[in-house]
């Protein structure tokens, strides 16, 4: 039952989640954390960084990881098809029309309308991460995050190399989180 469960989840945040993983985050939230109950908010903010920093999608990586967490290895498929399957399935069929659509004026109004609501969906991922919907669950963002995050921006706006940012800021987590 639980791999139903996963299953119809994932692929609703499938079918909806326009714009990317990024996107997909609030939606991922809202199903698995508030709407199911299956992890907590502290776990998903961990395993949005977890999905952050292994190679692909962050959409698909974080539905890998919360589908084993909720289910094992059957999970971790489930929710990972699950996600993919309508991608998949609309470039499929949008594949064969592409030639005919691309430089329709009526499907360049269409992906014009989306792309605010994709900034939304993204602004309300960061927002639900940094202000969670429940006060006790607490935010896992704190002063030393901020101060990490502001030298981040400030090295990357001087060209810093984003590979040693991302070792020195996890280098910097490691010594401020475990004293």
């Amino acid at each position: 039952m639980i791999y139903l469960q996963l299953f119809i989840s994932y692929l609703k945040i499938g079918f909806f989640g326009f714009g990317g993983g990024y996107a997909m985050l609030s939606l991922i939230q809202n199903e698995i954390v508030e709407q199911r109950g299956w992890i907590t908010a502290q776990q998903f903010a961990d395993i949005v960084a977890i999905s952050q920093m292994t190679p692909g999608p962050i959409a698909i990586n974080s539905a890998t990881y919360i589908g084993y967490t909720v289910a094992g290895v059957g999970g971790s498929v489930v929710a990972t098809l699950a996600v993919c399957l309508p991608a998949l399935t609309v470039m499929l069929a949008l594949t064969k029309f592409f030639i005919k659509l691309k430089d329709n004026h009526y499907v360049h109004f269409v992906v014009g309308g989306m792309k605010p609501v994709v900034v939304g969906m993204i602004a309300a991922a960061a927002l639900l991460l940094i202000f969670p919907k429940n006060p006790a669950d607490g935010s896992f963002i704190d002063g030393w995050s901020w101060t990490i995050f502001a030298l981040t921006l400030i090295a990357s706006y001087k060209k810093v190399n984003p590979i040693l940012l991302i070792v020195l800021s996890g280098i910097a987590g490691v010594i401020i989180y475990a004293l």
